[in-house]
């Protein structure tokens, strides 16, 4: 699995043009000691979060997880979360521009 893998033909202009206003997300979160996770959430509905979860850990050398994020009691009505161990906030930020799922200006990232 690669970025060429990914710019086949789900992953084409469409993202570039996509203008709902909606915004990636990426977030760090500190766990204990100097342990932290990389969230991603607001990846378009069309990419296959599997297959690009499966690409950044390949990529990245971590591991990682996709995680359905909902209210107490409710299925996966938030929508899906990336996980990923480590701080790859640039990191994920540079493939998604790369693979062109998003444009620079719909990717925000929060932290320190």
């Amino acid at each position: 699995m690669s970025l060429e893998e990914l710019s086949s033909p789900g992953f084409d202009d469409d993202f570039q043009t996509n203008d709902t206003g909606d915004h990636v997300h990426i977030r760090i979160q500190q766990r204990n000691g100097r342990k932290c996770l990389t969230t991603v959430q607001g990846i378009p509905e069309k990419a296959d979060l599997k297959k690009i979860l499966k690409v950044f850990k390949k990529e990245f050398c971590c591991n990682g997880n996709l995680a359905d994020v909902g209210e107490e009691g409710e299925e996966s009505s938030g929508g899906s979360v990336l996980q990923l161990q480590g701080d790859q906030r640039n990191n994920v930020k540079t493939f998604l521009l790369k693979a062109k799922i998003v444009r620079e200006d719909q990717i925000t990232i929060h932290g320190y």
